[in-house]
């Protein structure tokens, strides 16, 4: 076989979270590239038409699903529609997320609840609902998003950083699960990354500073840094893959 082949996501159909904007938009116009037919999602049904429209340009086969990812019955219901109406998902990213910067003193509950729900438990409803259509059909592939902060802890961040670190470990909860039904399970983890949500931080001179300064690279990453990672892990390419979380950081993590 074509090395190259175990690349190729022609007849796949990858449902993205998250995905109207930055690190979700690029990793789905990077599946799209690869051949996969992609469903973005979001909550905003502007943003996320406008994200469709702008990906489907660029001549990707490409469907828009609203839904509130951390609403089960929402994520029950869209989750049935695509698998009935749109067709069989057998790529998903779990990238819907959020950040906040406070003080861990001065967090709320309400607060704490929202950035693990977004982030931690979202990933858990939809990865169950289509996970459950993936195990009848013996065969699926799950991408959650992770972070470097998965490993470690920043101030002001923690709520954050405590929900991706237990997204990794269900990352491999995951994996552990449902090997035996053929699923492949595993994560992405970022490094500082160029987008919307970061741009606080990037206009900051002393962190754009320390983040150009801690990474070996030298730079910021790009959010089509990412789409590599995610074709491989999408793709037949990483068919023995399981459990395992792929950093994508310019050795961030790597470093003391």
């Amino acid at each position: 076989m074509d090395s190259l082949s175990l690349f190729n996501l022609a007849g796949r159909r990858a449902l993205v979270t998250g995905s109207s904007r930055g690190i979700g938009y690029g990793i789905a116009a990077a599946l799209a590239g690869a051949g996969a037919e992609v469903i973005l999602n979001a909550r905003d049904q502007a943003a996320l038409g406008g994200a469709a429209a702008r990906l489907a340009e660029s001549g990707a086969t490409v469907k828009a699903l609203a839904f509130d990812v951390t609403n089960e019955e929402s994520v029950e219901d869209a989750v049935a529609y695509a698998e009935n109406e749109i067709g069989p998902i057998d790529i998903l990213v779990n990238n819907a997320g959020m950040q906040h910067r406070q003080p861990l003193e001065e967090w709320t509950l309400d607060k704490f609840r929202q950035v693990m729900d977004t982030n931690l438990t979202s990933a858990f409803i939809v990865g169950r609902a289509v996970g459950r259509s993936m195990i009848a059909r013996r065969k699926g592939k799950i991408i959650n998003i992770c972070s470097v902060l998965s490993n470690f802890a920043r101030t002001s961040v923690v709520p954050y950083s405590t929900s991706k670190a237990a997204i990794a470990n269900l990352t491999r909860g995951m994996a552990v699960d449902w090997a035996k039904h053929g699923l492949n399970v595993n994560g992405i983890a970022p490094g500082y990354i160029r987008t919307e949500l970061n741009e606080a931080l990037l206009q900051n001179q002393d962190f754009n500073a320390w983040v150009e300064k801690r990474t070996p690279m030298g730079r910021w990453g790009d959010p089509s840094e990412l789409g590599g990672a995610a074709v491989f892990l999408a793709s037949e390419a990483s068919s023995f893959v399981n459990g395992h979380i792929l950093y994508v950081d310019g050795a961030f993590t790597a470093t003391v």
